[in-house]
């Protein structure tokens, strides 16, 4: 499990360092987003995983590395954007945006780290292509939340949906990376 954890500390490094080069070159441009909006966008990515998985071939010249690194960051967006509302205007600075990805990386990681101990790395037996559905049923169902406005009877709300669809592309990014 030590091993787990620091592969995951590895694709988190890699998925901030784009972050980071974005929000440097965009600024915080995402704060105006609405949650279902980000859900909206992690949708995409997740479907153009899955039509690459199916088709077999990309005709843009990238795999799905990218889309995996795309979730993870969009999730924590979206954990983001729950927590402080969506804004009008880009309205917090660079070290606060990268201050509070870090929390949510940190919060994501105990969770995996939490869930990994009682499912006893079964992630690890599962294929990439399980964790792209995993991740699609998690939008359908955080759309489905969405439309409710979070009254749901017995679900976990949209933040645990985003810590799972964060945790699965972790899942398919350290497999792509250190494999099997």
């Amino acid at each position: 499990m030590e091993e787990t954890k620091k592969q995951f500390e590895h694709v988190i490094a890699v998925c901030r360092d784009l972050f980071a080069k974005k929000l440097h070159d965009y600024g915080a441009a995402w704060r105006i987003m609405r949650p279902s909006s980000v859900t909206d966008q992690i949708y995409i990515k997740a479907n153009r995983i899955r039509s690459i998985e199916v088709k077999g071939v990309s005709l843009i010249d990238e795999g799905i590395r990218p889309e995996f690194i795309a979730i993870v960051n969009y999730g924590i967006i979206g954990l983001i954007q729950l927590e402080l509302g969506y804004a009008e205007k880009e309205d917090i600075t660079e070290e606060r945006a990268l201050e509070l990805y870090d929390t949510y990386a940190d919060k994501a990681l105990k969770l995996m780290l939490a869930k990994n101990h009682d499912y006893d790395e079964a992630w690890r037996s599962m294929r990439i292509t399980s964790y792209t559905d995993l991740i699609l049923m998690k939008i359908y169902r955080t759309k489905q939340i969405e439309s409710l406005k979070g009254d749901t009877l017995v679900s976990e709300g949209v933040d645990a949906n985003y810590m799972d669809m964060i945790n699965y592309a972790v899942f398919g990014l350290i497999k792509l990376e250190f494999g099997e």
